[in-house]
């Protein structure tokens, strides 16, 4: 073996043990984040709630994302990423006791932002960590694995209104329990754990801006689709006469297509690049906006909320590999607190931007307002696509 391919191989080694507690810290978050978005829409929606003031409750998570994100680089310079990790943990599981302890949707919006805000360093934490121990030659298929695996404790969450119903502490215990199992599982895996990058210059949220402003805005328009999907599809779907358990159902098929299509996307990205599977998500994404009215009584929307789901989480995983592949050191940190801050801008306009959409032309504001955005994020990839 030559000493050129010694060293490729030492590069595409996998610290299994590090990247295996990653993973399964920030899948157990999600499946309370994935609980809490449908669990507080059906509430409300059973409350009269209008959707334009739901929408504006579920703004309020990514408004804790947004607030958030500015404060992180600093934070984990300062506090480490592990032991802010842990906090974050136990702080969203005090605050998910007190949002199940006041059912009103006022006491909701101070609350539900702090669950954002205690959210949210884990997500960018555990994603550092993650691209910063990657090989390149695999960052794909890993990135791809990471968001499979996500995805699938975020259809967890759903999935699991269906078992424990909407109603009473069950639903809340199940996210609970979440919030503090994953502490335990940052402390379990200390260890292994890598520090953040402090190479290269420090970049700060706003400055990342100028650096990245096309991936930054493909983080918005894959925050806004999901969460808007998330937070106002119990509407559309009430609207349309389905059952609770119907929709709920439907939720977790989307977010299952998250789950299952993740890796064969790395793979493709791997082939083809990660700009050119970029645009494949965004006109797949169209295409499940374009389709939605016309097939939601028949079996088809299965397959499609199915492919729809793994195309538009799509756009976020090729945005995580772009920023692998073009970024490091204190960037990769302030790259993954921006899209913290990008995915939470998305959230917060998105949802009661499409609350009021359906409120001034009806239920089908919802597939409208989403098919734009996925049209408009393609429209500005093409210029990319056709650089040398």
């Amino acid at each position: 073996m030559t000493a050129e391919s010694t060293t490729l191989s030492r590069q595409d080694q996998i610290p299994w043990a590090a990247m295996a507690g990653i993973i399964a810290t920030v899948t157990v978050f999600a499946v309370a984040q994935g609980l809490t978005y449908p669990l507080l829409s059906f509430i409300l929606e059973r409350q009269g709630t209008t959707p334009g003031l739901i929408g504006l409750s579920a703004a309020m998570t990514p408004l804790g994302f947004i607030v958030s994100a500015l404060f992180i680089p600093a934070l984990a310079r300062r506090v480490g990423g592990a032991r802010l990790a842990i906090l974050c943990s136990g702080l969203a599981a005090l605050t998910l006791i007190a949002i199940g302890w006041t059912q009103e949707v006022w006491a909701w919006m101070p609350l539900r932002f702090l669950l954002g805000f205690f959210a949210n360093p884990l997500y960018v934490i555990s994603e550092t960590w993650l691209l910063s121990i990657t090989p390149a030659r695999r960052r794909g298929r890993i990135m791809g694995l990471y968001s499979s695996i996500v995805s699938g404790g975020f259809a967890i969450g759903p999935l699991s209104l269906g078992l424990v119903g909407t109603q009473g502490w069950p639903p809340f215990m199940v996210g609970i329990v979440a919030f503090l199992l994953c502490g335990l599982i940052v402390l379990a895996v200390v260890p292994h754990l890598p520090k953040m990058p402090h190479e290269g210059e420090a970049t700060s949220v706003g400055g990342f801006f100028a650096l990245a402003p096309l991936l930054l805005f493909a983080v918005f328009a894959a925050a806004a689709l999901e969460q808007t999907l998330l937070s106002l599809f119990a509407v559309y779907g009430a609207a349309l006469g389905s059952t609770e358990g119907r929709i709920a159902s439907l939720i977790t098929c989307f977010i299952a297509g998250n789950a299952v299509l993740q890796i064969l996307l790395g793979r493709v990205a791997e082939r083809f690049g990660s700009l050119r599977t970029m645009m494949l998500c965004a006109l797949a994404s169209l295409g499940g906006c374009l389709l939605l009215p016309a097939i939601f009584e028949s079996w088809l929307i299965w397959p499609l909320f199915f492919v729809w789901g793994g195309a538009s989480f799509g756009i976020y995983t090729m945005s995580l590999i772009q920023l692998g592949e073009r970024f490091t050191g204190q960037s990769l940190v302030a790259g993954n607190a921006a899209f913290a801050f990008v995915w939470g801008i998305g959230g917060i306009v998105g949802s009661p931007a499409t609350g009021l959409a359906m409120q001034l032309i009806g239920h089908q504001g919802l597939p409208l307002s989403l098919g734009l955005l996925c049209f408009v994020l393609a429209v500005f990839l093409i210029p990319q696509l056709n650089r040398p």
